[in-house]
């Protein structure tokens, strides 16, 4: 069997590139994996579910190689929030509220997602696994900019991005979205780069 190869990521340009100035996007409905969570980035909680989260978008993958559908999993994403009033970073990272996801190609069916969540949770013991779901997303219009540096200096970034969103009369319309590009481990801080978008509606 020929086996053809995915690249979402490649083929979804437009999706997995933004400048370093804001601008306005929109996107259609989008499946992904997604667990949510709660507690700091990089914290327990937090890598046992992008753990468990990549365990079985890598199973998902293999069913269909085995078809001849095969894809490369993509990007690691995440929504933010906080249950405050508070600005998100003048809350306690512990507080913060994250659902991770990773993107699926659209012929990814429920079946499929079912079938292999059984198998992955067989041979990984993770309980985790259970907690994930295929769900899809529709953020629509959105506004997005690339953040070059490390997270700890997001809050420049995201101040741009409000201020475009003032300038052009929106307002927020979902919650706050992060694509990590780079992997931490890998590279330096300051070479970091970590599309943020945020879908908006007119006031």
């Amino acid at each position: 069997m020929v086996t053809t190869k995915l690249d979402l990521v490649k083929e979804y340009k437009t999706y997995y590139t933004a400048k370093t100035n804001p601008e306005l996007v929109e996107f259609n409905e989008i499946p992904f994996l997604t667990i949510v969570g709660k507690g700091e980035p990089g914290g327990e909680e937090f890598n046992g579910k992008v753990e468990a989260l990549y365990s079985l978008a890598y199973g998902v993958k293999n069913i269909y190689k085995k078809q001849g559908k095969d894809f490369a999993v993509p990007k690691l994403e995440g929504l933010w929030w906080v249950n405050s009033y508070k600005p998100a970073l003048e809350v306690p990272r512990e507080e913060w509220q994250w659902k991770l996801l990773i993107r699926l190609p659209d012929f990814v069916t429920l079946e499929a997602f079912e079938k292999t969540k059984e198998e992955v949770f067989k041979k990984k013991r993770l309980e985790l696994i259970k907690e994930i779901k295929l769900e899809k997303i529709k953020e629509g219009r959105s506004v997005q900019i690339m953040h070059l540096g490390p997270y700890s200096i997001e809050s420049e970034t995201i101040e741009k991005m409000r201020d475009f969103m003032k300038k052009n009369d929106f307002t927020e319309n979902g919650l706050h979205h992060e694509i990590y590009l780079s992997d931490p481990r890998k590279i330096a801080p300051d070479k970091m780069k970590t599309i943020l978008r945020q879908p908006v509606k007119k006031r």
